[in-house]
């Protein structure tokens, strides 16, 4: 590494294998069977994923994209000066740089993300791209408690920064237990900036999920690559293929793993049995109005301040203040 990339300390709060081996065998013992779609993003998954936001099927890109260049200076003087801005599932950071831009007087930036590899590599390049700003990456599992780590100058107050969609894929208790933990993380005078996708029509919908290239599949199968990797499991993938449906009832992309034919998968001691057709559920991505995602905020002391959209209204970007 060279003079002009710094290496990053990172904070690693992330979870251990035997949290990650409970969480797997406890989910594949449910009816109907369920993988945490947090275990998407080790180093390949990440990688995936930013491909997957590359298709021309995937709308929320652009849509994202849009409206942060249109209008991150407005998201930025709404969330005011002297800010530490926490970013939830950092990725590679490309919509925060729109932000960080922007933000007058900004006191540090602290990546969130899961994957450790991913994260070190996002933090050092911004590191150098932001010397003014204090770069503080945590390695963790958001969904969970997390402490901040403490910035060299003191910020004026904290902000989460949620780009993408990323909450849909938590049902409406669990949004509303992350979005109070959220509040909580903030603290007086925190805000939240959030992505929301908006509700839409089926077709558009269902072809973002199951894109031509086929990379989204590959993004789901490689979470059973995964779990043999860490968990020394024996999964097949290719007896394996993906499946993403909308659920109008539920308002939501239901991705899964569809078994093709029957099987045994051992995990450790436990032995799972699939028959042809069984079907592992990998992810939830809901789909909101901008009043339905308020009104849930509103019940843990969120209230909306401001609200972007794209030209069609595919997605909504959303800036909460903390009630105090």
């Amino acid at each position: 590494m060279d003079q002009d990339t710094p290496s990053v300390d990172l904070l690693d709060c992330a979870p251990t294998v035997s949290t990650f081996y409970e969480e797997i065998v406890t989910g594949l013992r449910r009816t109907p069977p369920r993988l945490p779609c947090k275990y998407f993003y080790d180093q390949r998954g990440s990688q995936l994923f930013d491909q997957i936001c590359e298709q021309d099927e995937y709308y929320l890109t652009d849509a994202d994209l849009e409206i942060m260049r249109r209008y991150a200076p407005q998201m930025a003087e709404q969330i005011g000066p002297g800010v530490m801005l926490v970013e939830y599932g950092s990725g590679s950071s490309s919509k925060t740089r729109l932000l960080l831009d922007h933000l007058q007087d900004a006191v540090a930036y602290v990546p969130v993300d899961i994957s450790r590899a991913h994260l070190q590599q996002t933090a050092n390049t911004l590191s150098a791209a932001y010397r003014h700003i204090e770069i503080l990456p945590v390695c963790a599992d958001f969904t969970q408690p997390f402490e901040l780590p403490t910035a060299s100058q003191k910020p004026t107050h904290a902000a989460v920064f949620f780009p993408g969609s990323t909450i849909g894929n938590f049902p409406p208790d669990e949004v509303r237990r992350l979005l109070n933990q959220i509040a909580t993380l903030c603290g007086s005078g925190g805000g939240l900036l959030i992505g929301i996708d908006l509700k839409k029509d089926v077709a558009t919908l269902e072809a973002a999920y199951n894109d031509q290239q086929g990379v989204t599949a590959e993004f789901n199968l490689n979470l059973l690559e995964r779990i043999n990797r860490e968990l020394e499991a024996d999964f097949q993938p290719d007896h394996f293929r993906h499946d993403a449906t909308y659920n109008d009832d539920q308002g939501r992309i239901e991705m899964y793993l569809v078994s093709q034919r029957a099987q045994s998968v051992s995990i450790g001691e436990e032995t799972f049995e699939f028959d042809q057709g069984d079907r592992i559920c990998t992810e939830y991505s809901h789909k909101y109005t901008v009043a339905e995602f308020a009104e849930i905020a509103a019940g843990v002391g969120l209230a909306l301040r401001r609200q972007w959209t794209d030209r069609q209204n595919l997605f909504a970007v959303l800036h909460f203040a903390r009630m105090n």
